[in-house]
């Protein structure tokens, strides 16, 4: 769990900005719980907008209004039924938790076709998964994707998370490489490798 500082309110037409005080990890879409504040913006909200400028309100069609002469860093938008609040200083925090659930222990171990888990490798089968979900749904945060946490966007990026999982697990016990008895040569590690980056849709091209 991520907490961030807040450090200014203002609401205007039925939508909450919070400014923060440093930098998020906080997406479109995303889940939020704000205490601290006061009781008209406490509580658990979904990310609206990410603003950069001041917020003005709606206009006639709903959209919402900015003043690009005003920047402001680090807000966070979400709607919010309230009677006005102009811009204040303010104290409290948000909190933001993006536990993704893609794929499940048993997901890897059919993957691997390693038969029935003991209660060992069952533990370590679940750590990888969780493992597996909470980077692979990063990376594509990191690639500009908004996602659900609970649900796989698509099956690609489901056997892309399985495969990076199996990955994990396979590389129990080793430093830098897969686990082998031979001597002669070693196992290159492959859980990021271009097929599994080509699933999740990572490392694509950035362009306007």
């Amino acid at each position: 769990m991520a907490t961030y500082t807040v450090t200014h309110k203002y609401l205007l037409d039925d939508y909450a900005v919070l400014q923060l005080l440093t930098p998020s990890e906080v997406v479109v879409g995303g889940a939020i719980t704000v205490t601290g504040v006061d009781a008209t913006f406490n509580g658990s909200y979904t990310v609206y907008a990410l603003p950069q400028y001041l917020y003005l309100g709606i206009d006639t069609e709903g959209d919402l209004i900015y003043d690009y002469q005003v920047p402001i860093q680090n807000q966070v938008l979400y709607a919010k039924t309230a009677s006005n609040v102009d811009r204040v200083a303010s104290t409290g925090s948000l909190a933001y938790t993006p536990v993704c659930t893609w794929i499940t222990a048993t997901n890897i171990e059919d993957w691997l076709g390693i038969g029935t888990a003991t209660a060992g490798d069952a533990a370590f089968l679940t750590q990888c998964a969780a493992a597996a979900n909470q980077f692979c749904y990063r990376r594509r945060q990191e690639s500009g994707y908004i996602d659900s946490v609970s649900t796989s966007p698509s099956s690609d990026v489901t056997l892309g998370t399985i495969m990076y999982g199996g990955a994990l697990y396979r590389q129990r016990g080793s430093m830098d490489q897969f686990a082998s008895f031979d001597g002669m040569a070693t196992a290159p590690v492959v859980g990021l490798s271009g097929m599994v980056k080509q699933l999740l849709g990572i490392d694509r091209p950035q362009v306007a």
